[in-house]
């Protein structure tokens, strides 16, 4: 028998063995089972830190944006608009570390606090450039919803970056689509060049939130090349 003394199980050792799971097998194939069979542990041992899946998978989520937000420090001079571009980019980034983790990440609720000081931070920068609170917070609540979901079609084709999933094949599309060309040529629009769609995509949410809310402050960032 092996008198090697193994790291207390906890939530924290639960969650991080569940990411770097998560990166080889999937959503789908992160299970309890799996995850236990890591620890090297049975499955029952996880029911005492979590009641389900999608309790560990709220603490992923909040492990995820705590590894997200680590050292980096709110810039009070941000503009509402340098805010949303730094937040929902750094989201993005996080986002595509993971295989699934805009899956992972929708839907859930983070298991603590974690967030609240960038939260308030933010709405109070928001407030202090001319929104009510309702419109700041359909303001960041929007860009972020644009974020998720871009993700998430983006994993669709890409699991992780540089990895192309099979069946996306654009020319292979067009020329099953060659009765269509107009849906056919779209193809290029849809499945490549994400960095650049979603800049654009994201200049856009901006543009209406300035046309729909008309804050005052200086012009936008341009998009990264």
């Amino acid at each position: 028998m092996s008198t090697e003394k193994r790291p207390p199980l906890d939530r924290a050792r639960v969650a991080d063995t569940a990411l770097r799971l998560l990166n080889e097998v999937g959503l789908d194939g992160l299970t309890l089972r799996a995850i236990a069979k890591e620890l090297d542990v049975k499955a029952p041992a996880l029911y005492w830190h979590f009641k389900d899946k999608q309790a560990l998978l709220d603490e992923m989520a909040t492990e995820m944006f705590r590894r997200m937000v680590a050292g980096t420090a709110l810039d009070p001079s941000d503009t509402w608009r340098e805010r949303l571009l730094k937040s929902n980019r750094g989201l993005r980034t996080a986002l595509l570390g993971y295989r699934d983790g805009a899956k992972v990440y929708s839907g859930s609720r983070f298991t603590g606090l974690v967030h609240v000081e960038q939260m308030e931070e933010t709405l109070r920068l928001f407030t202090a450039a001319g929104f009510t609170l309702a419109q700041a917070v359909r303001a960041t609540s929007t860009s972020y919803l644009y974020t998720l979901g871009f993700v998430t079609e983006e994993q669709g084709v890409e699991p992780l970056p540089g990895e192309r999933r099979e069946g996306f094949d654009v020319a292979e599309r067009a020329r099953l689509m060659a009765g269509f060309p107009l849906s056919a040529a779209a193809g290029a629009e849809i499945f490549q060049d994400f960095e650049r769609h979603y800049e654009e995509g994201l200049a856009l949410v901006l543009a209406g939130i300035e046309k729909q809310y008309g804050p005052t402050g200086p012009a936008p960032s341009a998009p990264r090349a």
